[in-house]
């Protein structure tokens, strides 16, 4: 078995091991704390492994470093707006990218405070996730923010603290990278 089908069943088995049950993860960062709730039965994939990342404490130290908004982004006919953390030294990620699970198989949406995996072409996501400020229909799938229409993996949603995240959304910023990042302290399942 390839080492990305092999991770793709782990993570997949890890998932439904998980249970049913709401899982809460707690981003604990300099500006305050925002609790997401990941759903693993519509998008296991995505949510076994960004809980192997919080576990492992990946995030740990890592930053929220882009605020994307309607006025930095003049070069994109289709205009979103999110943040985007979880950006740490590529030398401590040692798994492989996952493969998408796109919004029209999970049935999960771009909302107001849904989170979802950053990417650049399909399967290709790794650990670095963005939440979404207002609802952002361009980045699901069929959206027209990525020419492959393939859209990006929502895998959960903001349950507690999107003050916070509005308040990183407009943080000081040069260009779409935060000046400064706002660092994620920890991250744990609650």
């Amino acid at each position: 078995m390839s080492r990305v089908l092999l991770a793709v069943f782990l993570l997949t088995s890890f998932a439904f091991s998980a249970g049913a049950k709401p899982v809460h993860v707690l981003l604990h960062t300099e500006a305050g704390d925002i609790v997401v709730e990941v759903d693993t039965v519509h998008a296991p994939i995505t949510v076994a492994n960004f809980l192997r990342n919080v576990d492992r404490g990946f995030y740990d130290g890592g930053t929220f470093y882009r605020t994307v908004t309607p006025n930095n982004q003049p070069d994109n006919k289709v205009k979103i707006e999110v943040i985007q953390g979880g950006n740490v030294p590529r030398e401590n990620e040692d798994f492989p990218p996952i493969p998408l699970e796109p919004t029209n198989k999970t049935g999960l949406r771009h909302v107001d405070g849904a989170i979802s995996m950053a990417r650049d072409a399909p399967n290709t996501a790794t650990s670095e996730f963005f939440i979404c400020v207002g609802d952002q229909p361009a980045l699901d799938y069929g959206g027209k923010r990525n020419p492959d229409g393939q859209g990006f993996a929502a895998f959960g949603r903001v349950v507690k603290g999107m003050d916070v995240v509005r308040q990183i959304y407009r943080s000081p910023a040069q260009g779409q990278t935060l000046t400064p990042p706002i660092k994620i302290l920890s991250a744990r399942r609650i």
